[in-house]
C-alpha cells in the first residue's frame, strides 16, 4: 500500500510547483497594468493650477494612436477646459428663478418685474468648445462652502454677480440679510442657515485698491496703487472664497499715486498731467492685491477668483432709444472680439497667470489659491442681456420717449450673469474632486 501512494506523490508534486510559477508570472504582470490604468484614468490625480495656461482645470485623457509604435502607444494629454470658448445654444430648461422669487435682485437688473416683454434672452445656454458645462446645483454649492464665508469684492458688477448666487441658492435656503452699511447698502451681508452655514458678502471696492471716488467737486478720481483698500482687505482672515471684480471705474479721469512716497505716476483725461491710460494701472493694482492676499492669509485655504473685464454694448448714445436693444445673442462671426474689452481681459488673465508661476496657483503661497473667472467673451456675445431702458419700470407706457435712460453694463436677473456662477462652481467643484483623490 506504501509502494503504491509514492508515485501518486511524485505526480501532483511538479504540477502543483508548476500552477504556483504560472501565477506569480501572471500577478507580477497584472500588478503593473492595474496601477498604469489607475494612475492615467484617476480622475483627482490631476492638479489644475497649471502655470503655463490660463485656463480652467479638467481630467486627464488617454489618447490612443494608431501610428504609435508598441513601445509608446498611449500617451497622456492634459486638456485644460477653456470655459471662455464656445457659442450660446438654445435652453428649453430656463433659469432656476424669476424676478418674483428672488428678493435679493437689485430693482434695476429685475427686467421682468420692469415689464421687459421679450423672454427670449432667458432660454440660452453657454455650451464650452472643449468640455461640458453643467447646471447651476444650488445644493452642490452650498455643501461646498459649508461653514465657509464667500465675499464678492469690487464694483457693481461684482453686486450683479452676487446677487445672482444668492437668487439661486435661495432656490435651497433663503439667504438672511443681517448687516447693511453704506450709501445703496453697498456693504452687505447674508447669513444660510442650518445645515450649511454659509456667509456670503459683498464689500464694495471699485478699484480693489485704496482710492477716493470721483464727487461733484472733484470729477476725477483718485488712486494708490500699492496701497490695497482696506475696507474689504481687514477682513480677509475671515474670508474662505474671495471673487474679485473690477475695471470699468478704471475708464473714468483719475490721477494715480503711490501712497508709500506721494508720488504721482501719472493721470488718465486730466489736463497738465502725463497720461498713461489704464491698462497698466489696472494690472498695477491687481498685483498689489493679489499679494496682499498672500502676505495677510497666512491660515486656513482661500480660493481667490478674478472675474475678467464685462464688456458693455451700447450701440448710440446712452439716453437713446435703441441703445441696447437686441434680442439675441450674437455669432461669433457678428463681432470682433478685440481693443479695450481684449486689453483689460488680457490684463486680468495675466495677472493670475504672473501669481500662479510664483506659486499660488495649487495650496501655493501662503494657502492662497488663484484663478481667473475668463468670462470677457462670452459676455460680449451677449447684447441681448443688459436690462436696457428696464432699468427703469414701463419705460414705454406712455409710448416711446424722445430719450430714455438705458443700462447696457450690467445684466439683468435672471440672466446671462448667472453662467459666470456656474463656471465658479464649476471650478471648485473639479478642486473638490482633486483634494479628495490626493486624500
Amino acid at each position: 500500500m506504501r509502494s503504491s501512494k509514492k508515485p501518486l506523490i511524485k505526480e501532483q508534486t511538479p504540477n502543483y510547483s508548476l500552477l504556483r510559477k504560472l501565477f506569480s508570472y501572471l500577478l507580477y504582470a497584472i500588478i503593473p497594468i492595474i496601477l498604469l490604468v489607475h494612475f492615467y484614468y484617476n480622475p483627482f490625480s490631476f492638479s489644475s493650477s497649471s502655470s503655463s495656461s490660463d485656463h480652467f482645470p479638467s481630467t486627464n485623457r488617454i489618447i490612443i494612436s494608431p501610428s504609435s509604435s508598441s513601445s509608446q502607444v498611449k500617451s497622456v494629454v492634459q486638456t485644460s477646459c477653456d470655459y471662455s470658448n464656445g457659442k450660446w445654444i438654445p435652453d428649453n430648461l430656463g433659469p432656476l428663478y424669476n424676478g418674483t422669487t428672488c428678493e435679493t435682485i437689485k430693482t434695476g437688473q429685475n427686467c421682468m418685474v420692469y415689464g421687459r416683454p421679450d423672454k427670449d434672452y432667458l432660454n440660452w445656454k453657454w455650451k464650452p468648445s472643449t468640455c461640458k458645462l453643467p447646471r447651476f446645483e444650488p445644493k452642490a454649492f452650498l455643501k461646498l462652502l459649508k461653514n465657509k464665508h464667500v465675499a464678492f469684492v469690487g464694483d457693481s458688477l461684482a453686486r450683479n454677480q452676487l446677487e445672482s448666487l444668492l437668487c439661486m441658492l435661495g432656490t435651497v435656503l433663503k439667504p438672511n440679510l443681517y448687516y447693511t452699511n453704506g450709501d445703496d447698502n453697498k456693504f452687505r451681508k447674508w447669513y444660510i442657515d442650518d445645515p450649511y452655514n454659509v456667509n456670503v458678502s459683498i464689500y464694495w471696492s471699485p478699484f480693489l485698491v485704496s482710492g477716493v471716488e470721483k464727487t461733484n467737486e472733484q470729477n476725477f478720481n483718485r488712486l494708490y496703487l500699492d496701497l490695497v483698500d482696506e475696507k474689504w482687505a481687514k477682513d480677509l482672515e475671515n474670508i474662505d472664497m474671495l471673487v474679485l471684480s473690477a475695471g470699468h471705474w478704471y475708464l473714468h479721469p483719475a490721477v494715480y499715486s503711490y501712497y508709500s512716497n506721494e508720488t504721482v505716476l501719472g493721470c488718465h483725461l486730466q489736463e497738465n498731467c502725463t497720461e498713461i491710460g489704464f491698462y497698466d494701472v489696472f494690472g498695477k493694482a491687481l498685483k498689489t492685491v493679489f499679494e496682499s492676499v498672500i502676505e495677510r492669509k497666512t491660515n486656513e485655504m482661500v480660493s481667490v477668483f478674478l472675474t475678467t473685464f464685462s464688456p458693455h454694448h451700447f450701440e448710440g448714445e446712452w439716453d437713446k432709444f435703441g441703445a441696447c436693444s437686441r434680442t439675441r445673442p450674437y455669432n461669433e462671426s457678428e463681432i470682433v472680439f478685440e481693443g479695450m474689452n481684449e486689453e483689460m481681459r488680457k490684463v486680468g488673465v495675466e495677472s493670475v497667470r504672473e501669481v500662479k508661476l510664483r506659486g499660488g496657483g495649487d495650496k501655493g503661497l501662503n494657502n492662497v489659491r488663484f484663478e481667473a473667472l475668463d468670462i470677457t467673451k462670452l459676455a460680449l456675445l451677449r447684447p441681448d442681456g443688459h436690462p436696457g431702458p428696464y432699468m427703469n419700470p414701463f419705460p414705454f407706457a406712455n409710448g416711446v420717449l424722445e430719450r430714455v435712460q438705458n443700462d447696457c453694463v450690467h445684466w439683468c436677473l435672471p440672466g446671462p450673469i448667472d453662467t459666470w456662477n456656474g463656471i465658479l462652481l464649476d471650478v471648485i467643484m473639479t478642486w473638490a474632486s482633486e483634494n479628495k483623490g490626493k486624500r
